[in-house]
Parts: structure tokens; C-alpha cells; sequence
């Protein structure tokens, strides 16, 4: 795999200090299953070298269990039916901790998958560590013990957008736009019932599903949108789908706000230009400009990878598995997920928590808006001399939201 990444275990003449853990120098496998290849493949590759990436800066002294993380990854072409091919090749290399978050139809089908295999085949248990698949269904009516979602899902974004969108009075006219697959269903869904709930009067005025990863000109959309005198659009677009509505909107002469989830995403701003300057909008757990300890991994990244770094999520894995696996001193997938449930981390903005109810984890998120990078914000994605400005913050009890999760554990 051309971005995969092998970390090799230390010699095992580890010099011995009080407090060493037990399983100081171990290699936990750690499997990405996600596109790599197609219209959506630049995001996923991106994401494989963040893995790269962040598993040397968290191996060894870099986790309080002192062990090896070791990230290898296979390409899903962002098909359910791939995935589960991929997962039973990732188990069969010994793989008990499996990693996917591109595709909320993907991530239904693993953790279904992932479930059934624990349950047949005792002894030899693996854990689905969720980075971006945010359909809240994966934490309510689907839920499962052994998937762990770390990104914000779909309602919990919601609720921290409508709650900032609810204070602005220009917006009057909106239009839904998204994905046709679980993702965009939900946005339209939570869009809807979020905005009669805070702002009644806003009328929702067009809505629209195009197929995933196949669309490659959005004109007639935008066409559409103009039409319909919407002076916003929500959109849960991401990657491709996202890059080229925004290029349609610029080429069509719509001026309109655009409320994202994934603006800052590989291929995004660079569409983005100066065009959406004070007009383009994302929600997220993170942004280009967290500053502290963030900021210096990402100048880090980008110096190495001539690429950006955006899915934090991928940072709360590693820290929270060091932290479960120092706390039961094993890196067995049955007590590591035991003691991920409630567990609690430090992590680059403030506490966050692993709900133990649904394995949602509870963190604050960021309303930021495009504009020219400045001195104060000078993170500038994709070299495009323009950055994602915070403009709310929402702390993790904002955007919690409640779950009917009945949480089946093993016995």
C-alpha cells in the first residue's frame, strides 16, 4: 500500500523504569478501510497519512501504555460490499483494531459486521473505531458495544448550526441540498426539524439528493437554487461533491451562504477561493486555526506531506486506546473497549468523553467562516491565502443530543 505505514517494535531491551507498563514495546495492528482511488479517493489518501502521521508522534513515550501503533491501509472504492471484503482480509492479518469514517452506508455495513464476527468468534474480537461516518443512526436504533464513533454526528452538528444560523436575521430562504445515500438524508432531515424549532419563519424553499461521487457538474443545481431565491443553502457535502457545487455556485454567479459541514476538506477550499469569503460557513470538532499544540502538528504535517491535516478525529483514537490500554494494561479488544466506555481524555481542546451509553464521544464544536488569513488566523489551507475564521464556539453540552441506544454488552 503506497501510503501505508509500518512502525516496527523497539528492541525489546527496553530500559526498565518505575512505572513501566507491562505491555510497553507491543504492536497494536491498526487497519483503515476507505476509498483511495475515485472522486472521493484524495480525501481518504489524505487521511491515510494523518494515520501515518500521528501513529509516530503517539507510539512508544508518545501513550501512557508505551505501545507500538501500526497503520496499515485498504482501499474500500467506498463500496459496503469492498469494505467487508477488506475486513475480513484486515482480520485475517491479524488486524483487531479496525478504522473507517468516509461513508455512513459503509460504516452501517462494518459495524453490523464487525458485531456478528465478535459474536461468532469469541477470543478473537476486533474494535470499530469510527472517525467520520455521522449517521446518527450508528449511535441510536444501530448501535453496537464495539463501534466507537469520534467524530460529532449528524444532529449534533445540526444543533450547534441552527443555533448559530437562528441569529442571523438575513437568512430567509433556504435550500437543502445533499448526498442521496443515509449522510444526506439525515442533514435534510435535521435541517428541517432544527430551523422550525429555532427560527419558524425561515422558509425551506428547495431540496435536493444527487447521487454520490457521480455528479460532476452542479450547474443545473445552482441553476435551480437561483431559481428558487434561497439566500442560503445547507449542504452535508463533502470532498468532490462539495469542491464542485462550490465551483458551480462561482461559475453561476450565486452569492448566496453556504452552510458546510466539510469546507475545509481536501479539494474544498482551493474551489472555495476568494469567492466564498464571508459566505461559506462549516461546523466541525476542529478548524485550520486551533492554535497551542494543534497548530504545531499541523505546520509539522504540512511541511512533510506538502498536504493539510483536518480530521482530528484521528488524534482522540490514539489518545484514547493509550489511555484504555494503560488502563487495564492489556491491549486485548475486550477490556480495551471495557474501558473506553466513560473514559475520559485531554485532548487538544479540552476534556472529551466517550459517552458510555452509545459510544458517542462528547466534544465541543466550531462555527468558522472563510476569510483571508491574517495574522491572528494564518493557517491557510491548500495554499489559497484564505483560512476557516471561528466565529462560535458550542461546548460539548451544546450539541449533545439524546440517544435511544439500547447498548447490547457481551455477557
Amino acid at each position: 500500500m503506497k501510503f501505508a505505514l509500518k512502525v516496527v517494535a523497539a528492541t525489546a531491551a527496553v530500559l526498565c523504569v518505575s512505572g513501566a507498563f507491562a505491555q510497553k514495546g507491543e504492536v497494536v495492528k491498526m487497519v483503515r478501510i476507505d476509498a483511495q482511488t475515485g472522486l472521493l479517493g484524495p480525501v481518504g489518501v489524505s487521511q491515510l497519512k494523518g494515520y501515518q502521521f500521528f501513529a509516530e508522534k503517539f507510539s512508544g513515550a508518545g501513550n501512557p501504555a508505551g505501545v507500538k501503533f501500526e497503520v496499515t491501509g485498504i482501499d474500500n472504492k467506498l463500496s459496503p460490499t469492498e469494505s467487508l471484503n477488506a475486513l475480513k482480509a484486515a482480520i485475517d492479518q491479524g488486524a483487531r483494531y479496525i478504522i473507517q469514517g468516509n461513508g455512513s452506508s459503509v460504516a452501517l455495513a462494518l459495524s453490523d459486521a464487525v458485531t456478528k464476527h465478535n459474536e461468532r468468534n469469541p477470543g478473537k474480537e476486533v474494535i470499530y473505531l469510527n472517525d467520520s461516518a455521522v449517521d446518527p443512526d450508528l449511535t441510536n436504533s444501530k448501535c453496537s458495544y464495539w463501534h466507537f464513533r469520534f467524530d460529532a454526528d449528524t444532529s449534533m452538528k445540526m444543533e450547534a448550526m441552527s443555533s448559530f444560523m437562528k441569529d442571523q436575521p438575513d437568512i430567509k430562504k433556504v435550500y437543502i441540498l445533499g448526498q442521496n445515500y443515509s449522510h444526506g438524508v439525515q442533514v435534510a432531515k435535521y435541517a428541517k426539524e432544527s430551523l422550525a424549532r429555532k427560527r419558524p419563519d425561515i422558509q425551506i424553499v428547495g431540496e435536493d439528493l444527487h447521487p454520490l461521487a457521480q455528479t460532476r457538474d452542479f450547474a443545473p443545481y445552482i441553476a435551480k437554487i437561483k431559481a428558487s431565491g434561497a439566500d442560503t443553502v445547507i449542504t452535508g457535502n463533502w470532498g468532490s461533491d462539495l469542491s464542485l457545487l462550490i465551483k458551480a455556485a462561482n461559475e453561476g454567479g450565486y452569492n448566496g451562504k453556504f452552510f458546510t459541514y466539510y469546507a475545509g476538506v481536501t479539494g474544498t477550499p482551493s474551489a472555495l477561493g476568494t469567492n466564498g469569503a464571508g459566505r461559506v460557513y462549516q461546523i466541525a470538532y476542529n478548524h485550520y486555526n486551533m492554535g497551542g499544540q494543534m497548530d504545531k502538528w499541523m505546520k509539522e504535517f504540512k511541511a512533510k506531506y506538502n498536504d493539510d491535516f483536518y480530521t482530528g478525529s484521528t488524534i482522540r483514537i490514539f489518545e484514547t486506546l493509550g489511555a484504555a490500554m494503560a488502563k487495564v494494561k492489556s491491549t486485548d479488544p475486550v477490556k480495551v473497549a471495557a474501558a473506553l466506555e466513560g473514559i475520559k481524555v485531554k485532548s487538544f481542546n479540552g476534556e472529551v468523553e466517550i459517552r458510555k451509553a452509545d459510544h458517542q464521544l462528547q466534544q465541543p464544536l466550531y462555527m468558522t467562516v472563510w476569510q483571508k488569513a491574517s495574522a491572528k488566523y494564518p493557517y491557510s489551507p491548500e495554499n489559497t491565502g484564505m483560512t476557516l475564521v471561528p466565529v462560535a464556539e458550542y461546548p460539548n453540552y451544546v450539541s449533545s443530543t439524546p440517544t435511544s441506544c439500547q447498548m447490547k454488552r457481551p455477557a
